[in-house]
This record gives structure tokens, sequence and C-alpha cells, in this order.
């Protein structure tokens, strides 16, 4: 059985194939991975094909795939159970292991998804100021939550609109939307609506309109505006938990947000996420306080089996500086070259091992720049590479990762890949 095959059978049962929208390749050109099994660096289709993996499960994946330490916790779990419904001690090791490596997480709530975790988050913000409105920045992804999937009004001082079919304006009504590393405009909203703002949520480092770093000054005055206005600072960092390093972004810029929240990386694969912060806000949180929430599946045991095999299997050595950041400064390079030698204008916004490529002069420092690159570009680069069995992410405006997993022998095929796809382009004209 190929992957075509799979794929047309997927689409008779579910949406566009696929679980989630972006798996579907949808202008690429291509059909999607349907994907057999994933080892270290690499995943194999159904037609026998290998792919050098950067899109590692949304960034989920820094170990690689089945990685021997998690695929050993992992089993040994299962033998003792798959869920309990209860409190278990991995649910405390791990609870006990965020709250040393990140300070300003004193007291946190595990739940499955990125999305329960901002959904849960900003109910909190809400049910702990007393307050409605919640302000997030235009191109930040936070998930699902209805109120969440909105686009910017027709103004810098308008409500959102809905983002979404079934997203009704009612939903939406109080959430506010700024660009990106404009604080000036964030200001401004904060003059307006600061007594009726209950949280500011933001990606401290971009992720999901390619990566788009902040701005000195930006997060800084995040923080000073809602520690003025009284408004509850939250940091996404689902993405960059446990990627930049063990204390998240915040510690590698030295910014306490009051919540924050994680995912991917802890988990090690499987579905786990965490919201956490300051005691005082954390203790408003059932059944401590009146903020409900709740889920089966929380705290699931295999996934802090594999979550903690992840995060010991870090510490053990300076893993961001000595082998992530090399890697990744390699393939920036290789990148940046690849493209002058053809004549292509190309941006690269790095950090640590997370790598936003657009194709424009740049600089690229919000999602409306993002947009205006050359996306078509990009699709007929991830062809050229998916061609040569690599695969980076199949939508222009997302990260490409890097794990440990991918060693010099990998990185030097995907570098040969990398300039013959640039020089594919010029000879068909893009």
């Amino acid at each position: 059985m190929d992957s075509q095959r799979l794929y047309e059978r997927a689409r008779n049962v579910m949406p566009g194939g696929v679980n989630s929208p972006v798996r579907a390749f949808q202008d690429m050109g291509v059909s999607p991975i349907v994907v057999k099994r994933g080892s270290g660096s690499q995943l194999w289709d159904y037609g026998g094909r290998c792919y050098q993996d950067y899109v590692l499960s949304w960034g989920a994946l820094i170990l690689g795939h089945a990685h021997p330490r998690v695929v050993e916790a992992v089993c040994a779990q299962t033998q003792d159970g798959t869920s309990y419904g209860a409190l278990c001690e991995l649910e405390i090791i791990m609870a006990e292991t965020i709250k040393n490596h990140i300070s300003s997480i004193d007291v946190l709530r595990m739940v499955s998804s990125g999305t329960e975790a901002v959904m849960s988050a900003l109910r909190l913000c809400r049910g702990y100021t007393g307050r409605s409105k919640i302000l997030k920045f235009d191109g930040g992804y936070h998930g699902h939550a209805d109120s969440m999937l909105v686009q910017p009004g027709s103004g810098p001082l308008a409500f959102a609109l809905s983002g979404s079919a079934g997203v009704t304006e009612e939903v939406v009504c109080h959430t506010l939307v700024c660009p990106y590393n404009d604080l000036g405009a964030a200001e401004a909203i904060f003059k307006r609506y600061g007594e009726d703002i209950a949280g500011v949520i933001v990606e401290p480092v971009a992720g999901n309109m390619g990566v788009v770093l902040p701005q000195p000054g930006f997060l800084e005055g995040l923080r000073d505006l809602t520690r003025k206005c009284g408004s509850l600072l939250v940091f996404d960092e689902v993405i960059t938990g446990f990627r930049l390093s063990l204390s998240g972004y915040q510690g590698v810029i030295g910014i306490s947000p009051d919540l924050t929240i994680l995912g991917k990386v802890i988990g090690g694969g499987l579905p786990l996420a965490v919201y956490g912060g300051k005691e005082e806000v954390m203790r408003r949180v059932s059944p401590d306080g009146p903020v409900y929430q709740a889920g089966t599946l929380s705290g699931n045991p295999l996934a802090l089996a594999a979550g903690l095999a992840v995060v010991r299997e870090l510490m053990r050595n300076n893993h961001w500086e000595k082998t992530l950041e090399k890697e990744a400064i390699h393939l920036e390079k290789t990148l940046i070259e690849a493209f002058q030698e053809v004549d292509i204008p190309v941006t690269i916004n790095r950090i640590g091992s997370m790598i936003g490529l657009f194709f424009t002069k740049g600089p690229v420092e919000d999602v409306h720049a993002a947009k205006n690159s050359d996306l078509s570009l990009y699709r007929a680069f991830f062809r050229e590479l998916f061609l040569r069995g690599v695969f980076f992410p199949p939508s222009p405006l997302e990260t490409i990762f890097l794990s440990l997993a991918h060693d010099s022998e990998a990185l030097e095929k995907t570098c040969e890949a990398i300039q013959e796809s640039a020089r594919a382009l010029r000879k068909i004209g893009k």
C-alpha cells in the first residue's frame, strides 16, 4: 500500500484526509506524507521513501523520533497502566522539575494540549482580575479556542473579528488585537481599554508566522504595561519552552510573566501541556479557588514518562549551545549561501534551533511582512526539497526545527539538497 492510496482512503473518512489542517499540504503541489515510522532525524512513508525531518511533530521532538530513552520510559510505564484518573507520582516529579527550572512558576496545572492550556489560562486571567478583555497579537497562534481564532478589525483600536466560521462575534468581542512588535499600538490599546484588560497573551518568540523575534524593548514594555494596569502577562512558550533553554525564553531574557504556557517538548511527543505561574494567581484554580478546569486525561502517566525522559536527557549536557546551536548555524549559513549563489533574496530569522525562512529582502518583524514575502517561492522550494528527501514545513509561515538526532551526516545530506533545490529554482525561473 503506497501513501497516495492511503491518503485517498483518509479523504473518505476525515476532513481533508487529516486531523489537523496543515498536514494536508494545501497548495504545496505534492500529496501529503502518510508516515509509516520515524527514527532519529528521519521519517519513512508507505511508499518506502525516507525524509530528513525538520518538522519534528511541529517542534515537539527535540531528541528526534523514537529516542531509546523515551521509548524505554513509555514501554515501562505501560506495564503499570496507561491512565489512572487519579494523582500519580510522575505528575509531582514533573511539576517539581518545571518549577525548579522556570522561576516564574510557583504552582501549575497539567492538561493535554496547548489549546486547552491557553483556554484555561485566559479563563484564569478573567477570574483573577474580574475583567473581561484579552489582548493578543496579530499572527500569534495560541491554539483553536474560539476567542483566539480572530483577525484584527479595520482600525488599530478595533476589537477583533471572527477568524473562523462557527466563531461568533459575541465570543470574540472581548479579544483585542494589535501588531506583534508594535509596543506603541499596545500602549494605545491600554490607554483606551486598560481598566478592562484581564491579560495579554504573547509568544515571546513568534513561531507561527515563521520565526519572528521580539524587537528590543517590546516584551519589557508589555511587562511594564501589564504591571501598571493590573493585567496579567501570559507567555505562550509552547514552542520555546525547553527548546531554547531549560528556563524557556523568559529565562534567556530575564522577564518574569505572571502565567506561562508550556507544551510540545515537555510531552516528548505525547499529549501534555501546562499552564502555571504565581501562587496567588494559580490558587484561584479549582479546587483551591473558583476558576473551574478539569480533564480526564490531564497528567497522563505515559506522556509524563516520555516528557521526563526528554527533560532528563536535555539536562545531561548543555545541548542547546553544544549541539543544537551549532546545527542551526550551519543550516542557516547553507540557506543564505545557496540563495546568494542563485541571486534569490532571502531573510533568515533564527534563534537557537528554530529557523524562519522568508523569500524577501526583509526585515521580517511581524505577520504583515511575513505574508508579503514570496509565499509561492517557498512552496516551490518545499517541493524541490521534498523530491530530494528533505521534509521542511508544508507551509511558508511555520518554523523549521532541528533535533539532537540531526547528526553531521543528516545535515550534510540536507545541505546538498538545499543547494540543488536552490539551483533548480533558478532553472525554472522562480
